[in-house]
């Protein structure tokens, strides 16, 4: 199911640059990817992940998962990846990757919407973390394992870290405990029913998954003029379905106390323009310094907490025209954390 979920990807990438033949022609021809695809069973069925590993040998692995309204693609954008890959990013940096689709997400399996929670999400991840130290896939174990979450994912990767404490360094993305409620509550009132959406047209889905209705997305995750076009057009192609009740529980990692618990080293990265996760009038993310402000009360001494601001991106970092600027800062992140 994995392979046709890329398959419609790229063809929905093939279809945008049909209509923009001289970015056709400067596409540059993919590398071949050393990845493999893998299944985690977890109580409710089975979760889908990718495993992608560098050209050399590496001990450390990032085990990447997006938040709600997005599923793999979000880390492993089709087009123009050069730009916008992050997943590719960080295996030519030298690390290993294993991009992971959240239950009812993705080439995941779809249980009953309401029995979908971040907890499970968190429970889930912890299993994948275990299960890359011990080996899978033929892969050696990796000594070294880096969660990375965006959005809601990031709230289960605080989860999951302070619960188990079986992880190396936590990336935290479009996550703040300053959280404009307000902005929340406006996102939240652009959703409906997948079944009643295009891109989900004719898919047997309960009325708990829920999607962004069709030309929401740039309001709700970009910066005004800081998204090209063909990317929002792909994004909007690959959206993803989620369930309300994935929020509970997800969204107690903002409140005080549960991130202060996390003891190995934190970057928390935003955009300035996050409508969600930058306060009012986006106080908070005004620059990197603002946000280690307001952050750093929330994180132990041991977290050694760091923070990037990406200038005017919105929620969805690694789909802003300037993305590139954030995937330093994480790659300087990983070798002061956990080395080349």
């Amino acid at each position: 199911m994995r392979s046709s979920i890329r398959a419609a990807a790229a063809a929905a990438v093939a279809a945008l640059l049909c209509l923009t033949p001289a970015v056709a022609e400067a596409e540059p021809t993919a590398p071949q990817d050393n990845c493999r695809d893998i299944g985690f069973p977890v109580p409710q069925g089975t979760l889908a992940a990718t495993l992608c590993l560098p050209d050399r040998p590496t001990d450390t692995v990032m085990v990447l998962m997006a938040g709600s309204n997005y599923n793999h693609t979000y880390w492993d954008f089709p087009y123009e990846p050069q730009t916008y890959n992050f997943r590719r990013a960080m295996n030519a940096a030298g690390y290993a990757t294993l991009v992971a689709d959240r239950l009812g997400n993705g080439a995941s399996s779809r249980p009953p919407s309401l029995s979908l929670t971040a907890t499970a999400t968190a429970d889930a991840l912890h299993g994948i973390v275990g299960a890359l130290r011990g080996g899978v896939a033929g892969a050696a174990p990796f000594g070294k394992v880096v969660t990375a979450g965006h959005s809601l994912s990031s709230g289960t990767s605080v989860m999951e870290a302070t619960a188990y404490r079986d992880v190396d360094g936590v990336l935290l993305t479009g996550y703040s405990h300053a959280l404009n409620i307000p902005e929340v509550l406006g996102v939240i009132g652009t959703y409906h029913p997948a079944a009643d959406d295009p891109v989900f047209a004719g898919r047997d889905l309960d009325s708990g998954y829920l999607v962004t209705r069709p030309g929401t997305r740039e309001q709700n995750f970009f910066g005004a003029g800081n998204v090209d076009p063909r990317v929002l057009a792909l994004d909007e192609a690959s959206k993803e379905t989620f369930s309300l009740t994935e929020y509970p529980d997800g969204l107690t990692s903002t409140l005080p106390g549960m991130s202060a618990r996390i003891d190995v080293p934190v970057l928390l990265v935003n955009g300035s323009l996050d409508r969600l996760s930058c306060g009012p009038a986006y106080s908070v993310c005004r620059d990197s310094a603002a946000l280690y402000a307001a952050e750093a009360p929330y994180f132990s001494p041991a977290a050694r907490l760091r923070t990037y601001v990406l200038p005017d991106s919105g929620h969805s970092v690694n789909l802003a025209r300037n993305t590139a600027g954030y995937r330093e800062a994480v790659l300087d992140w990983m070798k002061a954390t956990v080395g080349e």
